[in-house]
């Protein structure tokens, strides 16, 4: 995962984006109200401590003090912390904090490298050895990390060791080894004696293919695992057929073995590969799906059932050479424009995606993005076809992100990707992972900016006749403003249709008195907002535009003197009798 890249100033700047080069993903955070960055936050603790409850490695250039100050809350399993690092503002100090087990001390070293200094590592065993024996590299677990403290603790008291099975990164370590030596380094899939003193490091090398209708635990796949002497953290990838996608079950069972997912079409595997009769047993056609998946040195065992095979390789397995995940698309509301104002989920499903699509004017204000992702922005008026995209996308796999502004279930993407889907009669769609992740919309925010024009009974209205006639907007406006609700105008006005406003507000003011409160806000969340208030009487068209949220208060909405704007408006949220 890339790290976040974390300054309070300006000053800072040019070291984080140092950093950032030596990590491809990798974004700036900034203090939204001192420096202009990938990533805006308004509270340093706050955002620290969401970072690293994320397990996302932190570089944070500030007093090494502030950063264990702000996440000390957080800190209880060293298993499972995330590497932190603070890093002087010019680049003159590299000191690592926390996450020896997770890497830090290599990345340490690796800026330290960047930035041309000696990091500032302090682990007794990493000094010795020249690495961290109890963090090996991806594709690596380790067994059992107390048995590991207790391992480099005998050698660092002068014990020796001999290391089984490969093991490259520890080639040129400094480590005291001796043939002859009691207790080894064993990197191995198979289970071995806990008693045995030796340290157990297991190869990501495992591939567990589930068959076409079993259903199968993760506590199924442990029990097999142990019945073939294999153990669970050897595991990199469960396996199914294509059929299966979208199943819970497995879902949850990889979810809670920790591995990833992967699918395959069995009817697109090569005939060499085939299972030799239409007859043979499941474990049989499993056994040759992976191995025309795997396409490495493995052997096979079948579980007994029927239900499960393994594969096992020579190496650590990458599990995205295996097949295809199940397709994702995620629609997202990216808020009003500002970054501090998008839903953190928003960020983390962009961060995720392979592929962002949406309008391209929203489509940049979702950025910055990595070099491997696709960016593919279309036309506003080409919904449905971005839609169809979208899915077309996540059907090859992909992780795919259809952008909106504000929420994307208001006057926005996520109904037309709902209506894409049931105008669809592509099997593969429904099998799509689907999300929907909402949004500060255009009125929301408009509204806080005021004060609480919203506080009673409202409803949103899009004034745009390309979808549905003018009649029928007519007669929601002429319901809406009988029924004395505060109303919130979406789309007020085009070039293509300057007359529409004027009518609407006429039908309004039919049932308004003239001195009711009206606030227009204009690109609020973005450069250049304006937010005014006005009254019913006084507004005309000229004063809206298509980026302007126009917000039609009830009978009972007041105003306050003393906002920043000049005056607060809100509605009460009793309703006089």
């Amino acid at each position: 995962m890339a790290p976040a890249i974390v300054v309070l100033g300006v000053s800072a700047l040019a070291t984080a984006r140092r950093v950032q080069e030596r990590y491809p993903g990798a974004q700036v955070h900034g203090l939204a109200t001192r420096v202009e960055a990938d990533v805006a936050f308004t509270e340093l603790g706050a955002h620290l401590r969401e970072l690293y409850a994320r397990g996302t490695p932190i570089v944070a250039l500030c007093a090494a003090g502030i950063v264990i100050r702000c996440v000390a809350p957080l800190l209880s399993n060293k298993g499972t912390e995330p590497p932190v690092l603070a890093l002087a503002e010019d680049g003159s100090a590299v000191v690592p904090l926390l996450g020896g087990l997770a890497g830090v001390n290599v990345m340490a070293r690796a800026i330290a490298e960047t930035l041309g200094v000696a990091p500032a590592i302090t682990t007794s065993g990493e000094l010795r050895f020249g690495t961290c024996v109890l963090n090996p590299p991806e594709g690596y677990a380790l067994a059992d990390l107390a048995q590991g403290k207790r391992f480099v603790s005998d050698l660092l008291a002068g014990a020796s060791t001999r290391v089984e099975g490969d093991a490259p990164w520890l080639d040129d370590a400094a480590l005291p080894r001796d043939a002859s030596a009691t207790a080894a380094i064993r990197v191995t899939p198979e289970v071995a004696d806990e008693h045995s003193g030796d340290l157990l490091i297991h190869p990501r090398c495992v591939v567990a293919a589930m068959g076409d209708r079993q259903a199968v635990s993760a506590d199924d796949i442990r029990a097999a695992m142990h019945m073939h002497g294999l153990a669970p953290l050897s595991l990199a990838a469960l396996l199914a057929p294509a059929n299966r996608i979208g199943e819970r079950a497995l879902e949850e069972a990889a979810d809670a073995l920790g591995v990833t997912l992967r699918f395959v079409d069995v009817h697109h595997v090569g005939e060499d590969q085939a299972p030799a009769s239409e007859s043979a047993s499941a474990s049989v056609s499993v056994a040759e799906l992976i191995a025309a998946a795997l396409r490495v040195p493995h052997s096979v065992r079948g579980d007994g059932s029927d239900a499960i095979a393994f594969a096992v390789a020579t190496q650590p397995v990458d599990p995205t050479t295996i097949g295809r995940a199940r397709g994702r698309l995620t629609v997202l509301g990216l808020g009003p424009g500002c970054a501090e104002l998008m839903v953190p989920a928003a960020r983390t499903a962009l961060n995720e995606a392979t592929d962002i699509l949406g309008y391209e004017t929203y489509v940049k204000m979702a950025g910055p993005f990595r070099a491997d992702q696709r960016v593919r922005g279309s036309d506003n008026r080409e919904e449905l076809q971005r839609a169809r995209h979208a899915f077309a996308l996540a059907c090859e796999g992909r992780r795919v992100v259809v952008v909106s502004s504000g929420d994307p279930g208001v006057f926005a993407m996520a109904a037309a990707v709902l209506e894409a889907l049931d105008a669809s009669d592509d099997a593969r769609w429904t099998t799509v992972d689907l999300r929907i992740v909402p949004g500060v919309s255009a009125a929301m925010a408009t509204a806080a900016q005021a004060g609480a024009p919203l506080g009673h009974d409202f409803c949103m209205l899009s004034l745009s006749d390309n979808l549905k006639p003018w009649d029928i907007i007519e007669k929601r406006l002429r319901h809406a403003a009988e029924a004395d609700l505060v109303m919130a105008f979406y789309n007020p006005i085009s070039r293509a249709r300057p007359w529409q406003l004027d009518k609407a507000l006429d039908i309004v003011r039919a049932h308004r008195p003239p001195a009711t409160c009206v606030v227009l806000g204009r690109d609020i969340g973005r450069p250049g907002a304006t937010l005014r208030t006005t009254t019913l009487d006084a507004l005309r068209a000229q004063d809206v535009d298509m980026r302007t949220m126009v917000i039609v208060g009830s009978s009972t909405t007041r105003t306050i003197p003393g906002a920043p704007h000049g005056e607060w408006v809100y509605t009460p949220r009793w309703y006089p009798q």
